[in-house]
């Protein structure tokens, strides 16, 4: 994968902008004097800038649109200088010679216009009112996307009107027409192909399915799988992360799951799974759930959009969250919407009850964490040289509490503490929205990495001579969980290559995904600090090789608590540490470190020699609490609160059928909704 260039600064974007100003008034100079080598250059330095422009300050080109000067203006400006300069060389008579030729020009920027509409059309019919993932949709007459260079108008004119600008440039000097003529002549033959493929795919037999057609293969389809419960998610980009991590829970339940989205983006944000996806952008496509066996439908995250599927009645709906912690946005009061909201243990039940939103403790269902059946409990003290330390602060959150991240306040003086130990390992995985609100915080995690990678080449670790077993689990792994995508492919054309999985793909993924972790840590140098920012190793993986976790009030710690290995959280709230235990109940079993992080070099004894662990006892009661017993599993409570309210949306729909046929006596009543796979 290329390396993306770094953007240049604001200075140098505004010199590009002057310099394309000076080019074309250049331009208009030497086209009225005439000037020949001053047209020239002038017209040389436009098409270039151009080409900076579109390839490294594309923000630029709105401005300019903004402005009325888009890249069509700028082209036919451009070429209606140069015929000036060329009329005013010469002869009186030139206007009979060039006449021909303005003509040329005339008509091959009426071709870019209408190959612009055309292109609109095609895209039109390319834009399909359900986008589907792991599903055979061939049916749907799914082909390619046009080239890009078809479905672009900037790239598009700058392409193809090359000839013909280069054609009046290259007259110019020697005042040969037959150059322009040439060049107009290979631009007109460009647009016409560009128009003539364009309009091929406009046939009956070349365009994807109709709107109508879409919609009844997407019920025939709902009728054939007969989905029974679902994942559902809308949210931004950088949100997906909160899907991702319900998607093993929901591939390990009974029944037939599929995964709901809102969004046509998320639909390639969603992590490698063999799920069915649908994204349903349009309202209206969304109700035509209502008549489908889907009972249940999982939600991870509240959204604006979440309001619309919530009108569905055959569907039961319950809030799982993508994490708790005791921050105000674990008991959200949006949660009442839901018929019931499932939590991993007792203490989240105690939240809602103290918290007062409206949500009923009968609706309160403890399911655990089914993620974190995969996490290692605890054995013993750090076995080697190494003392394995995870900093994964949370981030700054929306309300600007001081308390919510501690990257700002103590983030910085964490890990030097903790780098000035030589026995000290240091894992930093900061949180994916971290810096998002608030710039300080991003600020810091910049200055935290950067002193971690001082400290990595400070300290120079041998590496083990199995880099090459990485390389080859790591292409192993991408095989398995990445589509390999044509440049410039559009949504149709992902549906038509991210059809139905191979049978026991996913199978395939879990064995490579632990092969390539234990492979990844085997792998690191010696001692080495690890920046992990990407998506692998995951963050139960660092769970798995940590000694201790330092973090932030959030679920970070709840999750990291199923290990029962020590943990501590930096306190940037200001409180006392007293009320600070108080105000959040999961910092019971912590240690507690100020933002000076005075207290890191005792926390690391502690860890070492665990006979001095006094909250080793503490954890456990807290992991109780927190994410209830270990038996029956997570997977297993999970997927009995499922039946249940399976059930219960069956039994819901079983009475409205009664009542609809009590109160239209010999009405066909029962094709309403078809009846649910148990």
């Amino acid at each position: 994968m290329p390396v993306p260039l770094p953007r240049p600064p604001a200075l140098l974007k505004g010199l590009v902008t002057v310099v394309l100003a000076a080019a074309f008034a250049a331009q208009a100079v030497a086209a009225l004097l005439p000037h020949v080598p001053l047209l020239i250059a002038a017209t040389a330095v436009s098409l270039a800038t151009e080409g900076v422009l579109y390839r490294w300050q594309r923000g630029m080109l709105s401005l300019f649109a903004k402005s009325h000067a888009d890249i069509t203006v700028r082209h036919v400006l451009r070429d209606l200088l140069l015929v000036v300069g060329l009329l005013r060389l010469g002869e009186q008579d030139r206007e009979t010679v060039y006449a021909p030729l303005v003509a040329g020009l005339l008509v091959f920027y009426a071709l870019h216009c209408a190959i612009q509409a055309v292109s609109v059309l095609v895209r039109r019919t390319r834009t399909l009112p359900v986008v589907t993932r792991n599903i055979d949709a061939s049916a749907l007459r799914l082909s390619p996307a046009p080239p890009v260079l078809l479905r672009r108008p900037g790239h598009r004119l700058l392409v193809f009107g090359l000839p013909a600008t280069a054609g009046l440039l290259a007259s110019a000097p020697g005042d040969r027409p037959v150059y322009a003529a040439a060049g107009i002549a290979l631009s007109l033959a460009l647009g016409l192909t560009g128009l003539g493929a364009l309009l091929l795919r406009l046939l009956p037999g070349r365009r994807p399915a109709d709107e109508q057609e879409v919609l009844d293969w997407f019920d025939a389809w709902l009728a054939a799988y007969r989905p029974t419960v679902g994942l559902y998610f809308s949210g931004g980009a950088a949100s997906a992360y909160q899907a991702n991590m319900w998607l093993e829970p929901l591939a390990g339940l009974e029944g037939r799951p599929v995964i709901v989205l809102r969004e046509r983006f998320m639909v390639q944000k969603i992590a490698a799974t063999d799920i069915p996806i649908v994204c349903l952008p349009k309202v209206s496509t969304l109700m035509r759930l209502e008549h489908s066996t889907l009972q249940v439908l999982i939600h991870p995250s509240n959204s604006g959009k979440t309001s619309q599927v919530l009108r569905i009645p055959t569907i039961k709906h319950t809030f799982v969250n993508h994490g708790e912690s005791d921050k105000l946005s674990s008991c959200n009061p949006y949660a009442k919407a839901y018929d019931e909201v499932w939590v991993a243990g007792p203490a989240a039940r105690e939240r809602y009850a103290l918290a007062e939103v409206g949500v009923e403790d009968k609706d309160v269902v403890e399911t655990g964490r089914p993620q974190l059946d995969g996490v290692l409990p605890y054995a013993g003290p750090p076995a080697g040289r190494w003392t394995t330390v995870l900093y994964a602060p949370t981030w700054e959150g929306w309300d600007g509490n001081p308390g919510n991240t501690s990257v700002i306040a103590a983030g910085e003086n964490l890990v030097r503490a903790l780098l000035a130990d030589p026995g000290v390992r240091l894992l930093y995985k900061p949180h994916p929205l971290t810096g998002s609100v608030d710039p300080r915080a991003g600020a810091a995690d910049l200055r935290i990495r950067e002193l971690i990678r001082a400290a990595v080449r400070e300290r120079a670790g041998s590496r083990p001579p199995d880099g090459a077993d990485l390389a080859r689990r790591t292409a192993e792994l991408d095989r398995l969980t990445t589509s390999v995508f044509r440049p410039g492919a559009d949504t149709v054309e992902r549906m038509l290559v991210q059809s139905a999985p191979e049978p026991g793909r996913a199978a395939a993924v879990v064995r490579a995904t632990a092969a390539w972790e234990e492979t990844y840590w085997a792998t690191l140098p010696e001692g080495e600090h690890q920046i992990i920012t990407d998506a692998r190793p995951t963050l139960y993986s660092c769970f798995n090789v940590a000694d201790l976790l330092i973090s932030d009030v959030s679920s970070v710690i709840s999750d990291f608590l199923a290990s029962e290995k020590p943990y501590a959280v930096a306190n940037t709230s200001g409180l006392p540490e007293d009320a600070f235990r108080t105000a959040f109940p999961t910092v019971a079993a912590a240690t507690v470190l100020t933002p000076d992080a005075a207290g890191v070099p005792d926390l690391l004894e502690t860890v070492r020699h665990p006979q001095n662990d006094e909250l080793a006892g503490a954890r456990a009661e807290l992991k109780l609490r927190l994410l209830g017993p270990a038996e029956p599993s997570s997977q297993e409570r999970f997927n009995e609160a499922v039946r249940a309210l399976c059930a219960a949306a069956r039994d819901h729909r079983a009475r409205v059928a009664e009542r609809l046929a009590a109160e239209l006596p010999g009405q066909r009543t029962g094709t309403a909704v078809p009846s649910a796979p148990r």
